[in-house]
């Protein structure tokens, strides 16, 4: 077993154990670190690991990333000023509308952003288990006493005060706690790729609205291209991903479509050489999850559904989750724990905008709505600048514009008429 503690041993206890490293998980483990708490980060997979996803960071997960320490090194990755959007023959170039968390998003590999936060936890002061899979739990009442770790030297219990659940979007303990999954609502599947390319370096992420299979049939999804530039070894992230709900089941096979995306798009992004790494993964969206939180435990980024609706976005809900679990463990709001606090939370920052957004995703399962909102909405800068900003989770509760206002008040509608409103 690899391991950032001393040896091999795994403690007998922590004040707070954190399941998963990835940018949720690790990104607790700085923050709760960094308050004097005793803190184990502990994850099945030995770093540096790859993970399904497009390597976006949107500008409010640059801004949590810098919140962390990391600006210098954003510093030295690619600079992205927004999306190139495509479909239906015409093309918009829309900028990171100015919001609070500045106008600069970015690329990079998950492979190496992961190691990044999860080592700069460490050296905050957390301890780190590699090769160790939580998969049961024992209670005391309502509450986790410890956790059951798996390694390959066998079965271990830690005595836990604090969990922290980020073991993503399967999330193996958050079934163990209850957790559940509805499919009623928009949820994605999604694969991606690596390609070299000759625009590693661009400014620009593509986004191509109008996703055809193979045979040319019109797919309820969309294609990306995000350039990870020279420090990312001159390599694009070339990926496709399409939205589905019980009824209406993505029935596409993904390779062949990524595949046949990345050929449309070779002589644009200068691609040379065949697609490499590929992955796909299901992606449950808009908080559609419930029992997200007990006495001492919460549920964070993708294993809360913490992932926007309309593209599959979820590193900055991840980033953010971390660091508003660490401030309510922080707060100790007494013997109810985190059971409704948790999920009011979540409710807070993210449900009205959730509600809303998977309410759109799940007309966008049905093809002939897409050309038909697609077709002349790509055509108008200024409404493709408004989906920049929904799509870029870019609009926050203090903004006072129309926009904001209208996509506030839709999402609260749009929550009072949910058959099961987000993280319930």
């Amino acid at each position: 077993m690899n391991s950032d503690t001393q040896g091999a041993a795994i403690p007998a206890s922590a004040d707070v154990l954190i399941v998963g490293a990835g940018p949720g998980g690790s990104a607790a483990a700085a923050h709760a670190a960094s308050a004097g708490l005793d803190v184990l980060l502990v994850d099945a997979a030995v770093f540096p690991r790859d993970k399904t996803c497009g390597d976006g960071l949107t500008p409010r997960a640059v801004a949590e990333l810098e919140r962390l320490g990391f600006g210098d090194y954003l510093g030295k990755r690619p600079r992205i000023d927004g999306l190139h959007l495509n479909g239906w023959g015409a093309d918009q170039r829309v900028r990171w509308p100015s919001s609070v968390f500045g106008t600069q998003g970015s690329a990079v590999a998950r492979t190496e952003i992961d190691e990044q936060i999860r080592a700069l936890a460490v050296s905050r002061g957390a301890r780190m288990l590699q090769g160790a899979k939580a998969v049961d739990v024992e209670m005391d009442g309502d509450r986790i006493s410890s956790v059951i770790l798996t390694t390959p030297e066998g079965r271990s219990s830690v005595a836990v005060r604090e969990v922290i659940v980020a073991d993503g979007v399967r999330s193996t303990l958050g079934k163990v706690l209850g957790r559940q999954w509805h499919r009623d609502t928009a949820y994605g599947v999604a694969a991606r790729a690596y390609v070299d390319s000759g625009r590693a370096d661009d400014n620009w992420m593509g986004s191509h609205l109008e996703l055809r299979g193979p045979d040319s049939e019109l797919l309820p999804g969309y294609g990306w291209v995000f350039p990870l530039g020279s420090a990312g070894g001159g390599l694009v992230n070339v990926g496709v991903g399409a939205l589905a709900t019980a009824k209406r089941p993505a029935n596409m096979q993904l390779r062949p479509v990524l595949e046949h995306y990345a050929e449309m798009v070779r002589d644009e992004w200068q691609l040379s050489g065949s697609p490499h790494r590929l992955t796909s993964a299901l992606l449950p969206m808009g908080g559609a999850v419930s029992n997200v939180a007990g006495r001492n435990w919460m549920l964070i980024g993708d294993a809360a559904a913490c992932v926007n609706p309309l593209n599959g976005e979820g590193i900055d809900y991840a980033l953010e989750t971390g660091r508003l679990a660490v401030d309510l463990l922080l707060e100790n709001r007494g013997p109810a724990g985190h059971t409704d606090s948790w999920p009011t939370i979540l409710v807070e920052h993210y449900g009205p905008a959730f509600s809303a957004a998977r309410r759109l995703a799940g007309l966008l399962t049905m093809p002939k709505t897409v050309p038909i909102l697609g077709r002349p909405g790509i055509r108008s800068a200024r409404l493709m600048s408004m989906v920049v900003r929904v799509m870029g989770n870019l609009v926050t509760p203090d903004d006072k514009d129309l926009i904001a206002r209208a996509w506030r008040g839709v999402g609260s509608v749009s929550t009072r008429v949910d058959d099961r409103p987000p993280f319930s």
